[in-house]
């Protein structure tokens, strides 16, 4: 399929599953904004090599009026927002008891609320042009819960909430909304984890078996570029009838 036309907007991108699913979008042909503080030209670099135009924003997915300009920025520079990918996300690892508050805070406000103010500032124009897509990666802790992880478990599950009831909104509409609920996938975030057992003395392989073995049947990493490969179909008209779905990309955890 083509998306050659057709404007992206993906947070949390310039890296791990973001700039996957990014590079997958850019080269079906869609122009792409990404959005985050990692290696920003590294990332630029990496999509130009597809020929489309790629564009940064650095708004701060905690602050909703970096928020909006960042939507205004994406209309106005490109004309068209058409295709949002909500992937901005933080993780803290923490008893609940003991769970800090600005943490939770900061979790809710970049992994759940960002989700909204994207989504209501995007849809007007969405309507507009009578065409969308818009893709939440929740993650396999949006269906199913872990120990110690009271505020991402909380807001992936919103995530998915959310997803379902933009979905009814824009039922008899172009425009699609579902959510991409991924399982382990070797991120930063998931190799702090490894190296944490490291650190507590298992070798990098125990380490990275252990990891999979607690929630991962299948005993392997999903790729960001797997998880491009469904992103380009969610926004393909094969998928115009998912709405409001949550689709695991999970190696078995979710069916245990």
């Amino acid at each position: 399929m083509t998306l050659k036309g057709k404007t992206a907007l993906v947070t949390g991108s310039t890296s791990g599953i973001g700039l996957g699913i990014a590079a997958r979008l850019a080269q079906a042909g869609a122009n792409v904004v990404v959005n985050g503080f990692g290696d920003i030209d590294a990332a630029v670099r990496e999509l130009s090599v597809h020929g489309t135009r790629i564009g940064h924003h650095g708004a701060d997915m905690a602050q909703p009026e970096q928020i909006a300009e960042m939507i205004a920025y994406v209309e106005r520079e490109f004309g068209s927002l058409d295709i949002l990918v909500n992937n901005a996300g933080i993780q803290h690892v923490a008893a609940l008891e003991d769970f800090p508050v600005e943490r939770w805070n900061a979790i809710i406000a970049i992994n759940l609320s960002s989700v909204f103010h994207t989504t209501r500032l995007a849809l007007p124009g969405m309507r507009q042009r009578g065409w969308g897509r818009i893709l939440n990666i929740a993650s396999t802790h949006g269906l199913v819960a872990s120990a110690g992880k009271s505020a991402y478990v909380a807001a992936k599950h919103g995530v998915i909430g959310l997803t379902k009831t933009t979905a009814l909104e824009t039922a008899t509409t172009a425009i699609t909304c579902n959510a991409i609920c991924p399982g382990w996938v070797l991120t930063p975030l998931v190799q702090q984890q490894i190296d944490a057992r490291i650190a507590a003395g298992a070798s990098p392989e125990q380490a990275r078996h252990d990891l999979l073995a607690e929630k991962q049947p299948s005993l392997d990493f999903v790729t960001a570029d797997q998880l491009g490969e469904l992103a380009l179909f969610l926004c393909s008209e094969a998928a115009a009838q998912v709405r409001g779905a949550a689709w695991n990309m999970d190696g078995g955890w979710v069916a245990q």
